[in-house]
């Protein structure tokens, strides 16, 4: 798209809305645009004036031709010196400066002033990136910029970039409102608001077109309302289609079993021995084995699952080996189990993986038939087997899978993998799994808590449809369980209303 006259009509006669993104130079905007527009655009480096010439990359399109721009535009070098040549722009000497000695002798300068002309002619609204890891009182050339915008002329709204790591949205609002006070009351700027470049979740670009719509001339609002609807949608669809891909792996191991040779009545006896430390000198490898074989599975199936999450979300970058030890580990940190549950689970599964459970029937003979009642269930303190071990009655043979609390687990540990998407921005390069922030898992582990019944209904299903209808089934309860989370993290954006 040239970068000439005003794109005020598309020509199927929708309107053309631009955003320009501004900032001094080497503060992210580039970095924000490859998230903002999903593909990897312009240069990045660690450097000043990357972007030479302001370029306009497509946003969204809607069915009656309107259409939303993003100008990505060179950074103010010299701002106090700029914002004193655009003052000068009026007169003869100030216009042979800007425009023939500049162009010549300090090419930088020349392509700042360009940008600026550049983004007064086709903007709409300015988004103003500044570097929230630093002091206002330390951007000593803000208030040169302050200058610059106000000769551009149009709605600013400040966005808080390079804030680091996602963060509770009270210490959010503290940043903006120290910021705000910084910049003080200026006509030009509509709005200061959190959106960093590095960590953006989808859902904060709602809030900013709430803002955008706001800062919009009347006529225009009209149109900008189509094009979010029309954004809103996609990011919705996008959404769904995550949590089908995060409910995949998760039925997958709901309706995996292992077999275990056919012990008798003898060997399940031996089996209880074993759980309950009793007449054993270890764990039973016939079970240790089979364990570890579901385990492999799942792991298989997580990695598989969290390549195509880190796909859809259009990131690069692999599920690393760590996968299966991170998910088990937030399973037993964060699933809501209750401490007997938890202590009769670490019994009952002798070598095996704490969450595994056992269907274990023998001829037959079940643990719900009576003969093993009184002795295991008092040996078990009266909390009873079954709320330990899933029954398996009217089968032969013996089985292991996974347990009901586990895939709970299971459920809070995919939804924290998909928020460590969610908010991995496109500008940071492949996907690389770091440490959750310290207040994500609480926020999960506390949702997933109150729809554990939900959930069990789900599990509960399982031997029933098969695992495609789990799958879907599953999908409904993820997609109310992140909506919840996410609406929680941000409760401006208002994603799901």
């Amino acid at each position: 798209m040239p970068p000439g006259g005003k794109l005020a009509q598309q020509a199927s006669g929708g309107a053309s809305i631009a955003l320009s993104l501004i900032s001094h130079t080497n503060a992210g905007k580039t970095t924000l645009a490859r998230t903002l527009v999903g593909r990897d655009v312009g240069e990045v480096r660690d450097a000043q004036h990357v972007t030479l010439v302001a370029t306009a990359y497509p946003l969204q399109q809607t069915p009656e031709g309107d259409a939303l721009v993003l100008w990505d535009t060179p950074g103010f070098g010299d701002s106090a010196r700029l914002a004193k040549r655009l003052a000068q722009q009026g007169n003869p000497v100030g216009w042979f400066l800007s425009q023939v000695w500049d162009r010549f002798r300090d090419r930088a300068f020349y392509l700042s002033q360009t940008a600026v002309r550049n983004v007064r002619e086709q903007a709409d609204v300015v988004l103003y990136l500044v570097n929230a890891s630093e002091a206002p009182s330390d951007a000593g050339y803000l208030g040169p910029e302050m200058d610059v915008l106000a000769w551009i002329g149009k709605p600013v709204i400040v966005l808080l970039n390079q804030t680091g790591r996602p963060r509770p949205r009270d210490e959010e609002r503290a940043d903006e409102e120290r910021w705000r006070s910084a910049l003080g009351p200026r006509a030009m700027i509509h709005a200061v608001t959190t959106l960093d470049a590095f960590t953006r979740c989808w859902v904060q670009e709602f809030a900013l077109f709430d803002l955008i719509e706001n800062a919009l001339p009347t006529g225009r609002r009209e149109a900008f309302a189509r094009i979010a609807a029309s954004w809103r949608r996609r990011r919705l669809d996008a959404f769904d289609e995550a949590m089908a891909i995060l409910a995949e792996p998760v039925a997958r191991a709901a309706c995996d079993r292992e077999p275990l040779p056919d012990a008798g009545v003898g060997g399940v006896l031996r089996g209880i021995g074993r759980s309950l430390g009793i007449g054993s000198d270890g764990p039973d490898p016939v079970r240790t084995r089979a364990s570890q074989a579901l385990a492999a599975r799942l792991d298989e199936a997580l990695r598989e699952g969290t390549d195509r999450l880190i796909a859809h979300a259009g990131l690069d970058g692999r599920a690393k080996g760590e996968v299966l030890s991170r998910l088990a580990a937030g399973a037993t940190l964060d699933a809501p189990i209750d401490e007997g549950r938890a202590a009769l689970m670490g019994g009952v599964v002798s070598g095996a993986i704490t969450g595994l459970a056992a269907d274990l029937a023998a001829g037959g003979l079940t643990f719900g038939a009576g003969m093993l009642a009184g002795a295991v269930l008092g040996a078990l303190g009266g909390a009873g087997l079954a709320k330990g071990v899933n029954l398996a009655r009217g089968r032969t043979g013996a089985v292991l899978r996974w347990d009901d609390a586990f895939l709970s687990g299971l459920v809070a540990s995919s939804l924290l993998r998909y928020l460590a998407v969610a908010h991995y921005g496109r500008g940071r390069g492949g996907f690389v799994e770091t440490e959750y922030p310290p207040f994500w898992p609480p926020l999960v582990a506390e949702i997933v808590g109150r729809r554990r019944a939900e959930l069990d209904l789900v599990w509960a299903s399982r031997d029933e449809g098969g695992e495609a209808r789990l799958a879907e089934a599953l999908a409904s309860s993820l997609a109310g369980i992140a909506r919840e989370t996410l609406e929680r993290l941000y409760p401006d954006a208002r994603p799901f209303r």
